[in-house]
């Protein structure tokens, strides 16, 4: 089966406002800076720590800019950098502390559970390969090297499935190809028109979707 979106001239100036109303935000311009860079600086074990944990906590929780977890963080010092993590006699009993004294996190023993388990793995032999596979990124690579990385970080680590693995990359400015989809994005495309119903469920079937281009007006989705 074989879904045809027809996109209307109405449609076309619709995103084009979205698009010229977002270009002044400065996560758009950072994005645009850091990501679409040609070069970026080497990942290094607290930079890519500090991301696991960052995109670990905004699953299934609000992390917009208010959010407890947006302000947990932007806490400086970062209370689960890697070298504190690294000095703890628990970490997960370290981890779950320090988000249930945060306030206002969901799942923290879940989250302190896998993080510390994450943290295990890379100590004891995965630190080597998945720096090597994330600096792959920091220079103009094909879209399919930065698919390969993504699934490295899923395949390795727990509670990083295909949107998880790619907010890490995003978050450490590596990605230029593939944008996480999350439920802010469906609800927009649903009110917006999109031919079929999404949903948060969705999304993890979406990642085996692939989505042509627009030709002619029309997008054409494949059912799988």
């Amino acid at each position: 089966m074989e879904i045809q979106w027809i996109i209307s001239p109405e449609d076309v100036a619709r995103v084009t406002t979205l698009i010229e109303r977002q270009s002044k935000n400065a996560l758009v311009r950072a994005r645009r800076e850091i990501n679409l860079a040609k070069s970026k600086p080497p990942v290094t074990r607290e930079r890519f720590w500090q991301a696991m944990v960052s995109m670990r906590l905004t699953t299934r929780q609000k992390s917009g800019p208010e959010s407890f977890v947006a302000r947990f963080i932007r806490e400086t010092p970062f209370p689960l950098a890697y070298k504190t993590v690294h000095g703890a006699r628990h970490p997960e009993t370290f981890i779950a502390k320090a988000l249930r004294v945060a306030g206002g996190i969901r799942f923290a023993d879940k989250i302190a559970s896998e993080l510390s388990k994450n943290f295990s793995h890379l100590e004891t032999s995965e630190w080597a390969p998945t720096l090597e596979q994330c600096n792959r990124l920091t220079r103009l690579v094909p879209r399919e090297v930065e698919i390969a990385v993504a699934e490295h970080i899923q395949k390795h680590f727990l509670g990083f499935g295909p949107k998880q693995s790619r907010n890490v990359l995003q978050s450490l400015g590596l990605t230029r190809y593939e944008i996480p989809i999350d439920s802010r994005l469906t609800e927009w495309l649903n009110e917006f028109g999109f031919p079929v119903r999404l949903s948060a469920g969705a999304l993890g079937v979406a990642s085996r979707v692939i989505m042509y281009p627009f030709v002619a007006g029309r997008c054409f989705v494949p059912a799988n």
